[in-house]
């Protein structure tokens, strides 16, 4: 299905010159003179590679299915990331760049959605939100918090962020996935 390049926003998918892209960001321009352009960034799902694009605004791309099928993430080896499908239980690998942008976030025993194109992934998708508990924290330090001072702690699956200084060490804490930032504790 075709669709304008105006309408490509983040998280689009779509194919250009036989390549399959999500769009991760999106920036429409009108000069002062001439056409209206778009400038959007583009994220192979095959390779990881990040490419550039200007568009006409009423340019066509052609606009990709994905077909989702939840899955629950079990280990990492020499194959790659192996995730079962919950419903077949058929286990498949996935190459590190399909996971690469969600690594952070998953944790064993994690159900997920996996999109499949033309029978292949291309991509995983672990939610806006994600649960984390905090493995390292060091002391938040007294002093003057008008300001909402933070902290940088690290979490199970290896991600470090910056969070308000009263967490500590066993605390769950919900992430926004899209942003990377702390939401709330839990």
């Amino acid at each position: 299905m075709k669709i304008q390049a105006i309408d490509l926003k983040a998280g689009v998918r779509c194919e250009i010159d036989g390549e399959l892209y999500v769009c991760t960001s999106y920036l429409h321009r009108t000069p002062g003179k001439g056409a209206a352009v778009v400038v959007v960034k583009l994220k192979n799902l095959k390779t990881g590679r990040v490419l550039e694009r200007t568009f006409r605004s009423m340019e066509q791309v052609e606009r990709i299915s994905i077909d989702s099928r939840k899955m629950q993430y079990l280990y990492n080896d020499d194959t790659g990331y192996v995730f079962m499908d919950t419903d077949t239980y058929e286990q498949i690998p996935l190459q590190e760049t399909v996971v690469e942008d969600v690594l952070k976030y998953l944790k064993p025993d994690a159900e997920i959605e996996v999109g499949f194109y033309n029978g292949d992934p291309v991509l995983v998708d672990v939610g806006n939100f994600v649960e984390l508990e905090v493995i390292d924290a060091p002391p938040g330090i007294k002093g003057d918090t008008a300001t909402g001072a933070t902290k940088a702690v690290k979490f199970e699956t290896g991600l470090e962020l910056q969070v308000p200084l009263f967490v500590k060490e066993g605390d769950v804490i919900r992430i926004d996935t899209r942003t990377g930032d702390y939401i709330t504790r839990v």
